[in-house]
């Protein structure tokens, strides 16, 4: 099948007079859909990305719910819709919202009464998925790594479709070890250590 990818506008920090506290952001409604992360009291509006950003989020949910059922765990998948809390750099809050999250179903369904952003005081997530834009790729790689390191996520992807490769995060002893995958590499997962899956079938969304 022959897919045709639209590249959106790149998402921008927003201009807004005050900084907001987490509070106010977890309140805050625009009157549009637009999704927002919040990195040290700003709001940063995220793209919806191309038509391939959305078919790897896709796949990468659907074959991480299969793994879940085959190594017996209750865990589950989620695109784009819970948020982790960060450690605060200074003094305001930062929120992302990771393109894939993957928690214990018992810590989904604990997020269904309120706000879906774990908080530092709960158990990370156990895999986190950020996929590579023009406009992400430096926040992807740098702020999010040091971030998620310090929030003691075990396992994080920078799926980077740019540069056609998959980089798997491997947090050891406070620190993540990078591993690059390629083409017909096969995909080394801790979190899912029966993943048969190579870079360039993940990198083309299964379309």
């Amino acid at each position: 099948m022959t897919a045709t990818w639209y590249t959106l506008p790149q998402p921008a920090m927003l201009t807004t007079t005050n900084r907001l506290t987490l509070e106010e952001y977890l309140k805050y409604d625009d009157g549009t859909d637009t999704c927002y992360e919040l990195v040290n009291g700003e709001l940063v509006p995220m793209s919806l990305g191309t038509g391939k950003h959305g078919a790897i989020l896709k796949f990468l949910e659907r074959t991480f719910d299969n793994q879940c059922a085959q190594i017996g765990q209750e865990w589950t998948a989620l695109a784009g819709v819970v948020g982790v809390r960060s450690p605060r750099a200074g003094r305001w809050d930062t929120v992302r919202i990771p393109d894939v999250v993957v928690i214990p179903l018992e810590q989904w369904r604990n997020l269904q009464n309120r706000e879906a952003v774990i908080e530092l005081n709960e158990p990370p997530p156990l895999l986190v998925v950020e996929v590579v834009s023009e406009s992400t790729k430096s926040t992807d790689y740098r702020a999010k790594r040091a971030e998620y390191s310090v929030l003691d996520i075990p396992e994080y992807w920078i799926v980077d479709p740019l540069n056609a490769k998959v980089t798997v995060l491997t947090l050891v002893e406070g620190w993540y070890d990078a591993v690059e995958f390629v083409g017909s590499d096969l995909i080394q997962s801790g979190i899912f250590p029966h993943l048969e899956l190579t870079a360039e079938q993940l990198l083309g969304g299964n379309v």
